[in-house]
């Protein structure tokens, strides 16, 4: 007896992540950020080691970590915004850039808060150089662009498609799979 497969329908988020819109648009989104606020830390990076210097994050008696921490993180962040833009290494370059996401935005938000209660002002009222490459810059707005990139970080990470990937167009299909 032959027994035949039953396959329930793909559900609806099957079927749009298969399509490769959502993850198109999250390399997009990311790689384009990325790459742009990577150029702009780069190209002034006094500024952006000052910005760093304000977080308070390095040990006091460790000023090359921070020095070696504001030389690398833009290049990193170009890197990867250019993978995901090529549609190599999505997944890693995805895994990178939503950690980083998640580590700057709870360092914005515990520098808008404590900046807030030392001000005695409402948060959204507080806008600062949070060191992402486009100046002053609103808490609240931050924060919000900031969830929006670990959301579409999350997307691309978690997305099984490679419809639109350079990786995906070069190789065979059974290439880099062990036998």
């Amino acid at each position: 007896m032959v027994e035949t497969a039953v396959r329930a329908p793909a559900g609806v988020l099957a079927r749009l992540d298969g399509s490769g819109v959502p993850l198109l648009a999250a390399r997009l989104v990311v790689g384009i950020t990325f790459v742009v606020m990577g150029w702009h830390k780069w190209s002034d990076p006094v500024a952006f080691l000052k910005a760093l210097r304000e977080y308070d994050m390095f040990p006091p008696g460790q000023p090359w970590l921070m020095n070696a921490t504001a030389a690398a993180l833009p290049v990193a962040e170009m890197l990867c915004g250019a993978l995901l833009l090529a549609g190599v290494a999505v997944r890693g370059a995805s895994l990178f850039l939503l950690a980083l996401m998640a580590a700057f935005t709870a360092a914005i938000a515990l520098r808008a808060a404590a900046l807030a209660a030392a001000g005695g002002a409402p948060l959204c009222d507080i806008a600062f150089d949070c060191g992402c490459g486009g100046g002053v810059v609103n808490a609240c707005d931050k924060l919000a662009q900031n969830g929006a990139l670990l959301v579409l970080c999350a997307v691309a990470l978690a997305s099984r498609s490679r419809r639109w990937c350079l990786r995906r167009n070069l190789l065979p299909a059974d290439a880099g799979r062990p036998r």
